[in-house]
């Protein structure tokens, strides 16, 4: 989303998606709130779930992210985080880039007191081609990093979840939070990249994973790129994802993830045509 498009009109939700966006949340980079997307974002009552990806957590002050908390307190807004993962190795074996890794996302991990957000999004990292030969070290690797960062998501009773990225299948995401037993150690089932990197279904990951899910990143696409296009411009079956997770009684903490701010509207207007799961409220974490 950029300001040029905002500012020429495109339709902004308002008080017509009012009833969806005080249950949703929108994905903002940190530096895009401290500029052009924080009006839009305080004009229309959007819930960010704030990135913090690129160099924001090493460029950027205390005051800054205080700044932007305190705002969204003042304003009823609350918000959920998204560790950075470009670049980190949260399973990795060389000691310099795991100790960098590590630094990078305990930063992130301090800001849970700064923002109070409902969540924690984190990436595993895993990918088979590259770690699939040596899984064993992948895992105990991966396991110290999380063990730690987990310890201070629970001291504020924070759910950490953990998204499918490149993850072909659900194995490596049911090792891990088996391993983390923790009510606080959760699942963020992203449908775009179901599609468009594990080449696979929904079903796939929700039938081992269902009792640990927490939240779902909504985009679409058309199964051969992560385009990140607004729901309903690709090939992905809401209405069978919320049908399920209706049925089942899933209360999921749900964000849109357009890259463009005109997929934000045309998203909202689709989920308008959808029964979606109920609220999420954390009396349901435990």
């Amino acid at each position: 989303m950029t300001e040029k498009e905002h500012a020429a009109g495109r339709p902004q939700p308002g008080p017509r998606f009012a009833g969806l966006t005080s249950r949703l949340f929108i994905n903002a980079p940190f530096e895009r709130l401290q500029t052009d997307l924080f009006r839009v974002f305080l004009d229309n009552r959007l819930r960010p779930e704030i990135g913090l990806e690129g160099s924001c957590l090493h460029d950027k002050s205390l005051a800054d992210f205080r700044r932007i908390a305190r705002t969204l307190k003042e304003e009823g807004l609350p918000c959920t985080i998204h560790a950075p993962f470009g670049d980190l190795a949260p399973g990795g074996t060389d000691p310099a880039v795991l100790a960098a890794t590590r630094a990078k996302l305990r930063k992130a991990f301090e800001l849970i007191e700064v923002f109070e957000p409902v969540s924690i999004v984190c990436h595993l990292g895993y990918e088979e081609n590259k770690h699939g030969f040596r899984q064993k070290e992948w895992l105990a690797s991966s396991l110290e990093t999380w063990q730690g960062l987990l310890a201070i998501a629970e001291a504020h009773r924070v759910p950490v979840a953990f998204e499918n990225t490149y993850e072909t299948s659900p194995d490596q995401h049911r090792k891990i939070l088996g391993v983390l037993d923790s009510p606080y150690a959760r699942f963020c089932l992203d449908v775009g990249h179901v599609m468009a990197f594990a080449k696979n279904t929904w079903q796939d990951w929700l039938t081992p994973l269902l009792p640990w899910l927490i939240q779902l990143h909504l985009h679409d696409n058309l199964g051969n790129r992560d385009e990140h296009l607004a729901i309903g411009e690709g090939d992905f079956d809401f209405a069978a994802l919320f049908d399920f997770l209706c049925r089942s009684e899933q209360r999921p903490i749900i964000t849109l993830e357009p890259h463009r701010e005109e997929g934000l509207w045309t998203s909202l207007q689709a989920l308008e045509t959808f029964k979606l799961p109920e609220p999420y409220t954390h009396k349901h974490l435990i």
